[in-house]
């Protein structure tokens, strides 16, 4: 089975193309600055093989358009005929409360799909779009959304249920949701696959430290509690996210400022988190690199966010009663050891110990904690599109039978 798996952001399109009788990664490609006249979209196969595409993207059914163009080149000996893809996955941010699990999308989950779009209003409405798109260049082929949110719907009431009137939760459905959960289910795997240990016998904490951040409470395989909310807003500090504040620093901006709720809601979700602490950059690599130049703000805010990423990690373990396991991953995750070994020194208490020459020479993938830590310290690089693959390969067997 030949699965496609698409991720359409509002300016972007991510996708790898999968055997999934060999887990073969066929192809993979990115197109960003969809619109713009620098737009372009570069392409990968066959392992070392690449293609950069300059030709102008004027939108996401034309990237669509030319990622199918591509994947059907005679010349780059990947498919011959649309039909052998035999299903597309798309990566949906909000599943809200009507998707508990990944969905084939016919005519009423479209339906359902579009309520959504009012919950992550940065992501949904472009990864709708991109199913949309995909309906009608390829009407033969299902579309199946597996959702970010899914994985967290296994939270009992008491993590998931705010502090709100309750009526808020029966008639709008304001509770807690979660996110990056494809990720999080990726990485808990990952882990007990590494440690060689029943994934229902281990106690994980997956923090997925991105541009976009959060941390994730797993046991038995499921998850228990995670940090962001209601919206990806929420949790721990970001890259232009604040993450948990007073809720009423929101009225006291709007009155002082005198704009509106929607004004507010963009300077939190756009020009906070370590951006707006250090005034440089939402890059962590900018704030490192300012930091070693005595930039006193860019050093602060590394120190805010990775108090914030322990103080998350610690607020975890009572939903799962202890810790086997803390996993990095994602972009900062993967990649800043400064950053995870900031975060361990503030878990010191809790016997999380990392072997400091490990955590700084090390390749892809690994532990990296020392011998005398309590708690095993992982990094594992995420691989949501294999997940979505997986997931996406699945339903479609079953729905076969």
């Amino acid at each position: 089975m030949k699965i496609l798996v698409l991720n359409c952001g509002s300016s972007s399109l991510k996708y790898k193309f999968f055997d999934m009788l060999t887990n073969a990664e066929l192809a993979r490609g990115q197109a960003d600055r969809i619109g713009l006249p620098d737009a372009a979209f570069r392409h990968e196969y066959k392992h070392n093989k690449t293609f950069i595409d300059n030709k102008p993207v004027k939108n996401h059914h034309e990237a669509v358009h030319a990622l199918l163009n591509f994947l059907l080149n005679k010349e780059n000996d990947i498919i011959t005929e649309i039909e052998t893809i035999n299903g597309v996955g798309h990566r949906v941010v909000h599943g809200g409360d009507s998707f508990h699990a990944s969905v084939v999308v016919n005519q009423s989950a479209r339906e359902l799909l579009e309520n959504t779009k009012i919950l992550a209003p940065l992501h949904n409405p472009p990864n709708l779009m991109g199913i949309d798109i995909c309906t009608s260049l390829m009407p033969s082929v299902p579309q199946v959304a597996v959702f970010d949110t899914a994985f967290h719907h296994s939270m009992p009431a008491y993590a998931y249920t705010y502090a709100i009137p309750y009526k808020y939760y029966e008639q709008d459905h304001v509770r807690k949701y979660g996110f990056h959960g494809i990720s999080h289910q990726y990485a808990a795997l990952r882990a007990a696959e590494i440690l060689e240990e029943k994934l229902e016998n281990l106690r994980i904490i997956t923090c997925h430290l991105g541009a976009g951040s959060s941390l994730c409470a797993v046991c038995g395989g499921k998850s228990r509690d995670t940090s962001m909310g209601f919206t990806p807003l929420s949790g721990i500090v970001m890259s232009t996210r604040c993450g948990d504040i007073d809720p009423s620093i929101v009225s006291f901006i709007a009155e002082k400022e005198k704009i509106s709720v929607s004004e507010v809601m963009n300077i939190l979700n756009r020009q906070s988190g370590v951006l707006g602490i250090s005034g440089v950059s939402p890059d962590f690599r900018d704030l490192e690199k300012e930091t070693r130049m005595g930039n006193e703000r860019a050093h602060l805010a590394l120190m805010i966010y990775a108090y914030s990423a322990a103080r998350g990690i610690a607020s975890l373990v009572p939903a799962i009663s202890g810790l086997d396991a803390l996993v990095f991953t994602a972009g900062i995750g993967e990649h800043s050891s400064a950053m995870r070994e900031r975060i361990c020194e503030f878990l010191s208490w809790m016997d999380i110990v990392l072997d400091k020459k490990m955590n700084a020479t090390l390749d892809i993938e690994g532990l990296i904690s020392s011998n005398e830590s309590k708690v095993k310290i992982i990094v594992i690089p995420t691989n949501e599109e294999i997940m979505i693959a997986r997931e996406t390969c699945a339903l479609l067997k079953n729905n076969a039978h």
